[in-house]
């Protein structure tokens, strides 16, 4: 029940946390200052929605964000053993490959490539997928189809579906460690790689170690931010984006850290 409230409350933040909520709020908030009269504060409300919304479209806050916290692991670190190998999910759009009969991945799908790559590169390691759904809508549903998206698109990548395992019922990064830590039981000795998104992988690393995972090896994937080197560009799809991508894990990681996940 407690994990439940966590990750109904952790939606809700999510999506007040977004940039464009903010916009929005300010261009309501001067409508209604407006409307009563109150010039002067919906001048101010309209004039720090319009600044906020033009640096987000022309500045690389998101990349200046994300840089940091995709530096943290090094790329491909190297490999002396690999017992098995652990693939978050986030990558999957479980929906639609059930809709289209065909496995279908989002931006993330470097999650899916990497991870089959080190299994043909380390061919007596396991495979695990680890991913529920993470959306409001599913809250409470048994049969989500994530699970068996991933071993569709890793079989059909050469991996044998005798070395494929899979945990289908967590919500979160956190749930993804304690299920899987369950599921595997690995030895002290056994060394684990951790495959997700390089923005992600500081929180993920973290929730995987106060699990208990004895030798997780960080390999991040699935990079976003820039070297800045562009300059002011005019783009606010993307940098929106990495911007509410830089402000969630930031606050998830605070939020985890503080709760011992």
């Amino acid at each position: 029940m407690m994990d439940t409230g966590f990750f109904i409350l952790s939606k809700l933040a999510g999506a007040g946390l977004k940039a464009e909520s903010w916009i929005i709020c300010l261009f309501l908030l001067a409508a209604l200052m407006r409307w009563r009269g109150r010039v002067l504060a919906a001048r101010v409300a309209s004039g720090l929605g319009l600044v906020a919304l033009v640096a987000l479209t022309s500045l690389p806050l998101g990349d200046m964000l994300l840089r940091p916290l995709e530096d943290t692991y090094p790329v491909a670190p190297n490999l002396t053993r690999v017992d098995g190998i652990i693939v978050l999910g986030g990558a999957e759009q479980a929906g639609l490959a059930r809709d289209r009969n065909q496995p279908q991945v989002n931006e993330a799908a470097e999650r899916f490539i990497e991870g089959a790559a080190l299994a043909l590169a380390h061919p007596n390691a396991k495979l695990l997928f680890t991913g529920g759904s993470g959306a409001l809508g599913d809250l409470g549903r048994t049969n989500l189809p994530q699970a068996g998206m991933a071993q569709r698109l890793f079989t059909s990548l050469g991996i044998a579906p005798g070395r494929i395992l899979l945990e289908g019922r967590s919500r979160n990064t956190a749930e993804n460690a304690r299920n899987s830590l369950q599921l595997v039981a690995p030895q002290p000795e056994e060394v684990w790689v951790l495959v997700t998104s390089a923005w992600h992988m500081p929180r993920a690393m973290r929730s995987f170690e106060a699990a208990g995972w004895p030798n997780v090896v960080a390999w991040p994937v699935d990079f976003r931010s820039g070297s800045f080197r562009g300059g002011l560009g005019w783009d606010l799809s993307r940098n929106l984006r990495l911007f509410n991508i830089a402000i969630k894990e930031t606050v998830g990681s605070i939020v985890y850290r503080l709760t011992g996940r």
